[in-house]
């Protein structure tokens, strides 16, 4: 599967779940782990687990077979792990807190258009 579907596919399972701030960030050449990193949060761990699913169920919906859910029971700090994609769904506070897009600060964003 084209890694643009990926993260179009990714993007619009948050976006049905309301998630906030969505980003992607282009890691590729930065880390081995992925290429691509989408974050966003949510601003209640119900809402968390909401958008975590949402991902996971569309994820399988396009031929993926994600790696299980770290974070899921606490919703504070969701990833779910598509391979070259890995999605990152944090509660509001820890993201403010964690802060992760400051943290690969040398990523380029993805403008979220080119990703749908």
């Amino acid at each position: 599967m084209e890694l643009r579907n990926i993260m179009s596919s990714v993007l619009e399972a948050a976006e049905d779940k309301k998630a906030q701030d969505a980003v992607i960030l282009d890691i590729a050449g930065l880390s081995v782990v992925a290429d691509y990193f989408m974050i966003c949060h949510g601003n209640s761990e119900t809402q968390v687990q909401a958008i975590a699913k949402e991902i996971r169920d569309k994820a399988f919906d396009i031929g993926l077979d994600p790696k299980p859910m770290e974070g899921f029971d606490e919703a504070r700090w969701v990833l779910i792990d598509l391979g070259d994609v890995v999605a990152h769904v944090f509660h509001r506070e820890e993201r403010e807190y964690y802060n992760i897009e400051k943290l690969w600060a040398d990523a380029a964003y993805v403008e979220l258009d080119q990703a749908k």
